[in-house]
């Protein structure tokens, strides 16, 4: 009996071998992502701050797209995955940990280092923790709506909040890399915790408000475009504060499941107890 072929268990796994014609568009746009943030660390190298930040906000754009092109065209694949992993790898974590340190970090070569490190390894290791539960049926945070920690690019646009205000104001202050470098290990760690932040699917405005919520999106495009750095800076500051709510509501939906999904007494029902194994008190 002759082994199956290669193909046949690829196509046993769910996997395609090889790449359709349609992966290539969401492919190509990961990579031109990964490119962008490659080109951040040679802006920042170069002392342009600015423009440094500005192409890491741009991989996190195409970074939003290529998802959503690939489920538009159907192209999803296991390698435009991995592609999409390691490239937001580079782009929101080994990016903004070099754009950051060659800002504020290197004077302070040690601890800066350390501080620079420890936020591109935890966003290497949440991107591992979500390729590693990619495949799994039961997520509770996920089928409730809510992601798991603070994601890649917005840790990274996290990561830029004392730039973005340094830009703005140009004040000292907010340089020093003892202050950088505390923010940027609460970022890191942000990133890697358990902590229910809001996903898109969380945020549904009611129906007798979003005419006034595309009122507000324009204004913000607006903002972005007069005064875009105090923009991005107030953006990040209001999704920070949005951890603390997204916490205390995912607490409300999980009794509610609990409270569902619990088992009811029949009236007249005697329930009895079941003793625990005596390895377990």
């Amino acid at each position: 009996m002759r082994p199956p072929r290669a193909g046949r268990r690829l196509g046993e796994a769910g996997l395609k071998p090889g790449l359709t014609l349609r992966a290539l568009v969401p492919n190509a746009i990961t990579a031109g992502a990964l490119c962008v943030g490659l080109t951040g660390i040679r802006f920042a190298i170069a002392g342009d701050f600015a423009k440094a930040v500005q192409a890491v906000i741009i991989a996190g754009v195409l970074d939003g797209i290529d998802g959503r092109m690939a489920r538009a065209l159907r192209a999803e694949s296991r390698f435009g995955a991995e592609l999409d992993s390691l490239a937001d790898s580079i782009s929101f974590g080994v990016a903004p940990a070099l754009i950051v340190y060659l800002w504020s970090l290197q004077s302070l070569p040690r601890v800066g280092w350390f501080a620079a490190l420890a936020f591109a390894i935890c966003c290497v290791l949440r991107l591992a923790r979500f390729n590693a539960r990619i495949d799994l049926a039961e997520q509770p945070l996920k089928e409730a709506g809510f992601l798991t920690g603070v994601p890649a690019p917005l840790g990274a646009a996290l990561a830029f909040l004392p730039l973005y205000l340094w830009i703005s104001s140009g004040l000292d202050i907010l340089r020093m890399p003892l202050v950088v470098g505390s923010w940027m290990v609460l970022v890191a760690f942000l990133m890697i915790s358990s902590v229910p932040t809001l996903g898109w699917s969380r945020i549904r405005p009611r129906r007798n408000i979003r005419i006034e919520v595309i009122a507000v999106l324009g204004l913000l495009v607006a903002a972005l475009l007069s005064e875009p750095w105090l923009t991005l800076a107030a953006i990040t500051t209001v999704y920070l504060l949005s951890i603390p709510y997204a916490y205390i509501v995912y607490g409300r939906v999980k009794q509610q499941r609990e409270a569902r999904l619990a088992p009811k007494s029949v009236p007249g029902e005697v329930q009895f107890a079941v003793p625990r194994p005596p390895e377990a008190l």
